[in-house]
């Protein structure tokens, strides 16, 4: 009976954090039956605390390491004393085993984590796809296992989705990540547009910025196209359509970067909630 509650209360926690942090996330999941639901925000909610330990935390590799201890823990046979006071861990393990995710996806997801610790820059769009899949690519990988799927190419198609999404966060995030000491936007392509590293402290928005801007978009729009050829492939009727919508509501944000003409200092790409349900309403 204490174990059921301790699910209860990681899932209602899982729930409580998704729909805080995530809201677009959470606008979208509302599409999902109420299992498929529970087992995506205990997803998330591990996948916020491995964020905050990184970005909300004064020892970021110690936090690190703990929760790996912890992801660790739910994948031991038998639950254990550490386990069971852990609500948000006794509803993860619930759901890794339910939907069969493997280990190995939460190990990349932690190295791409503790990259930001130490690499602050990108020479090129390799690296910076390395680091993109790591952080986003295996969380496509992993909804695909709460979704369900039997052509292996499908696998491709999310990772592709994870991938879009992250290059839309870098693009929508560019002043808030230089204020943590990072520029994602790869060296490779600041040198081609001749964008300076002061040219972003300082916020400037010249035509080189915009023509920069709008390669960098161009190559996220071509991941979501990508992405899109294989959500026919999710057997999840209702996950189908969660995925349709999740790239609609981040392809959007490319749209407003647009509309914000390529503002991205001072004004923050993001979607009313009229917008949001008007690109549900679109996929029903």
């Amino acid at each position: 009976m204490t174990i059921m509650k301790n699910i209860h209360n990681g899932f209602k926690l899982a729930r409580h954090m998704t729909q805080h942090h995530a809201k677009t996330f959470y606008f979208a999941s509302l599409g999902l039956a109420n299992a498929e639901r529970q087992a995506s925000y205990s997803i998330y909610a591990i996948c916020r605390l491995t964020d905050d330990s990184v970005d909300q935390s004064p020892e970021p590799q110690k936090n690190l390491e703990a929760i790996r201890q912890k992801i660790n823990l739910a994948y031991k046979p038998q639950m254990d004393d550490l386990q069971q006071s852990d609500d948000i861990i006794s509803a993860f393990r619930l759901t890794v085993n339910e939907y069969h995710i493997p280990n190995k996806y939460f190990n990349e997801l932690l190295s791409g984590m503790e990259m930001d610790l130490t690499v602050t820059r990108y020479e090129n769009f390799a690296q910076l796809y390395s680091y993109c899949y790591k952080v986003a690519g295996v969380v496509g990988l992993i909804m695909l296992k709460i979704f369900k799927y039997e052509n292996p190419r499908a696998e491709q198609y999310a990772e592709e989705l994870g991938i879009a999404m992250q290059l839309t966060n870098i693009l929508r995030d560019i002043n808030e990540d230089y204020g943590r000491g990072r520029i994602y936007v790869p060296a490779e392509d600041l040198n081609r547009f001749k964008i300076t590293e002061t040219d972003i402290k300082n916020k400037i928005i010249s035509d080189r910025f915009i023509a920069m801007m709008k390669f960098e978009i161009n190559r996220a729009r071509e991941y979501y196209q990508k992405a899109r050829a294989g959500i026919p492939l999710i057997k999840n009727k209702r996950g189908r359509i969660v995925t349709h919508v999740m790239a609609d509501l981040y392809e959007a944000i490319l749209d407003k970067i647009e509309q914000n003409r390529y503002d991205v200092f001072t004004k923050r790409a993001r979607l009313s909630l009229w917008e949001k349900f008007w690109k549900l309403l679109k996929n029903m």
